[in-house]
């Protein structure tokens, strides 16, 4: 019995299969793949702007999660009574930043992850740049760009490249970082016992658990710079927050290995640790130097 003619039928099936792929495209992912947690608290004058910059992204809007922590002023409570069905609204009780941050990305389920203030923006590309370095390499665990100041500041942070050894003594890297859900997941989240520079320990709870991330040379964030300022206040409790951090994360401290992942050699480690560490200026003479360096010009 001859069997040619069956074969050639199925290999007819195999190419009009693959001229239909070829035909009908992969529809494209866009920003499905991403969650943007926006935390607020009492924040409802800025609210709507946080929300509009995550929902005009380039490429499309991204699932977005606000949670509400407990606000109590009118203007918020009608803003958020006012946020379009689409998004995920959860409301919980006054629990404090990190645990509001904490249910947003408990509540997500998609591959990438980003968390935002209420009262900042995202640049309308920032995913978009985000996510391509995380899409090339699977090892990186996030991606973060510069802040940008609006309002009261105007101009650029600029930190270093990602340095593990630099991430020890400095938070160098701020909150909104495109993150792989895998590394909320692994470091459980923001600890909740921080009561300052939380999101810095976030990143080293990464670092511990071998999550490396990589610095994009692009403003992604649009960070308000309002009200009075936090310098004081933080500065009371960075050496304190320091001292938690050396005692959780005893073991990166004291691991060779991140000063050797390091750019800085022995004499730039050296004296890195100890002005950071130390952080001998003044607040009020930082605070003036921010000034100088990004307040707003009279006359402008």
């Amino acid at each position: 019995m001859d069997d040619h003619p069956s074969e050639q039928a199925h290999s007819k099936v195999l190419v009009a299969d693959q001229e239909a792929a070829v035909e009908k495209p992969r529809e494209a992912v866009g920003n499905r793949d991403v969650t943007v947690v926006v935390t607020c608290f009492n924040y409802g004058t800025y609210l709507e702007e946080a929300v509009e910059s995550v929902r005009s992204q380039a490429g499309g809007p991204p699932h977005l999660i606000v949670v509400d922590d407990g606000s109590t002023d009118p203007e918020t409570m009608d803003v958020l009574s006012r946020l379009d069905r689409g998004i995920d609204l959860v409301r919980q009780e006054n629990a404090g930043v990190g645990a509001a941050r904490n249910a947003g990305l408990r509540r997500a389920t998609t591959p990438y992850l980003l968390v935002l203030d209420a009262d900042d923006r995202l640049a309308r590309d920032a995913l978009e740049i985000l996510k391509a370095p995380l899409e090339r390499d699977s090892n990186l665990g996030f991606a973060y760009g510069r802040a940008g100041f609006f309002e009261g500041w105007e101009g650029t942070l600029t930190f270093p490249p990602y340095d593990p050894y630099r991430l020890l003594y400095r938070h160098t890297i701020g909150l909104s970082a495109l993150m792989r859900k895998e590394v909320a997941e692994e470091t459980g989240g923001f600890d909740e016992r921080f009561e300052h520079f939380e999101d810095w320990e976030f990143w080293l709870n990464a670092l511990a658990h071998c999550w490396r991330g990589i610095q994009i040379d692009s403003v992604t964030l649009e960070y308000r710079r309002h009200g009075s300022s936090k310098l004081h206040a933080d500065r009371r409790g960075y050496r304190r927050t320091l001292r938690e951090l050396r005692h959780k994360h005893a073991r990166l401290y004291s691991d060779p290995a991140i000063a050797r992942e390091s750019e800085l050699g022995p004499l730039g480690r050296a004296t890195y640790k100890y002005f950071w560490g130390f952080r001998p200026v003044p607040a009020r003479l930082e605070q003036a130097a921010h000034g100088l360096l990004w307040g707003r010009r009279r006359g402008r």
